[in-house]
């Protein structure tokens, strides 16, 4: 579907609801639809129903769900969700039904990923605070994804001495080595909690070890030496410096555990304080990391318990092909219910591009939840029920739910947290 075909099923909507009396308004000449800003969700986004609000003497969110429940049935879109004040925000149908499940399972923990800072590199620097250490390392993450390269550094520089009798620190991945370039000395620089023995004798050629490979490094006495990482040499004055400076956390939250206090540290903007409190160990659906989570593990039951009824995932199309009986109704609410997954996945890699670029993890750890919420309401429809056979489309719904899983792994592997196989 075009943007113009969208706009006239979108003016047709309208259309129906004045004709039916659910709206008082004049019917405008024409409907602009465009990609969706930051905030919102979908392939297009319209703000019809704030431009109609004041004629029709409603509320805009109240305009939005009333105009969504006509588009929801529309041929051609997949999924309506209203953000906002009053914004619709338009999935369409995919064409080719199964292709988003097939190409995450596909991708696996890839998914998402692009080229969009390629060849960038990155300077993160940071206080000498637990927040901005926790969001350092899941941004180096997330930039990564993006085809960036990045290194944390605590202060105002990441220039390293290598001058005689001069001591240098050098940050590889946030962890902070002193590195002694004394004439003669050697020096250790631990990376991952591996000791790599550098000599820093004058004229000498100095080995960092990152991630098991070994880049050279000159350390000749009156230079300054260069930080390698992942094997490349990062010159100081080739990155783009990133100060981060997050609201601190008000308290220690290594009370709560490695998952639940980078959770809390992770989970608001950068602006905003952070709770730290036992909240975020409540195992029940108030907790928005108890969600994620268990959303992840039933994703993981779900294919168990597909296998013990003899079937497996197929990507295809998830709604029900038998019409001929009086399910016609089952039929659409499945395909709705289905809807709001199928967005949320396709605007995962749109989010982590956001993400990376915006330097704000925060924004991965939200979609997550919209990842988990819209999984655990379709959940349900995944499993046959009752008398019901297993069928196509019970395997295309299973690989629906297992690319939600793998997408929900991924997150939270780029955030630092485990995604627990059982709950």
């Amino acid at each position: 579907m075009t943007p113009v075909e969208l706009s006239r099923t979108v003016l047709r909507a309208v259309r129906r609801a004045v004709d039916d009396g659910e709206l008082s308004v004049a019917v405008p000449a024409r409907v602009v639809v465009e990609r969706p800003r930051p905030g919102g969700c979908g392939d297009y986004s319209t703000n019809v129903a704030l431009q109609l609000a004041g004629p029709a003497g409603r509320p805009p969110r109240h305009v939005a769900e009333l105009l969504s429940r006509r588009l929801s049935d529309s041929p051609g879109i997949a999924g309506v969700e209203v953000t906002g004040p009053g914004f619709l925000n338009l999935t369409l149908a995919d064409d080719n039904p199964g292709a988003l499940a097939r190409e995450i399972l596909a991708r696996g923990g890839g998914y998402g990923g692009g080229d969009v800072l390629a060849g960038q590199r990155f300077e993160i620097r940071i206080p000498y605070e637990v927040r901005a250490e926790v969001v350092a390392d899941s941004l180096r993450r997330v930039l990564a994804t993006q085809g960036a390269q990045a290194h944390v550094v605590h202060g105002e520089t990441a220039e390293q001495s290598a001058t005689q009798g001069v001591q240098a620190h050098v940050v590889v991945h946030g962890e902070v080595a002193e590195q002694s370039a004394t004439q003669g000395a050697k020096a250790n620089v631990v990376v991952h909690g591996e000791v790599a023995e550098q000599s820093a004798t004058p004229g000498a050629q100095a080995n960092v070890v990152v991630h098991g490979e070994t880049a050279e490094q000159s350390a000749t006495p009156g230079t300054q030496a260069n930080v390698v990482v992942h094997g490349e040499t990062a010159e100081p004055s080739a990155a783009q410096v990133v100060n981060l400076r997050p609201v601190p956390a008000p308290s220690d939250p290594a009370v709560l555990g490695r998952d639940a206090s980078r959770w809390a540290l992770l989970l608001p903007a950068a602006h905003d304080r952070p709770r730290i409190d036992d909240e975020h160990l409540a195992q029940r659906e108030s907790n928005p990391l108890f969600r994620v989570r268990y959303a992840h593990a039933r994703t993981r039951a779900l294919t168990r318990n597909a296998a013990a009824l003899g079937f497996t995932a197929e990507p295809g199309d998830v709604r029900d092909n038998d019409t001929a009986t009086p399910a016609g109704d089952v039929t659409r609410a499945r395909a709705n219910t289905a809807a709001p997954l199928h967005t949320a996945l396709s605007s995962y890699p749109r989010t982590l591009t956001l993400a990376a670029t915006h330097h704000a993890p925060d924004r991965l750890a939200r979609q997550l939840v919209v990842v988990a919420d819209a999984l655990l309401g379709f959940q349900h429809t995944v499993l046959p029920q009752g008398e019901e056979k297993p069928s196509a489309a019970h395997r295309a719904r299973l690989a629906l739910a297992e690319a939600a899983g793998t997408v929900l792994a991924g997150g939270l592997s780029l955030l630092g947290i485990d995604a627990p196989e059982q709950l």
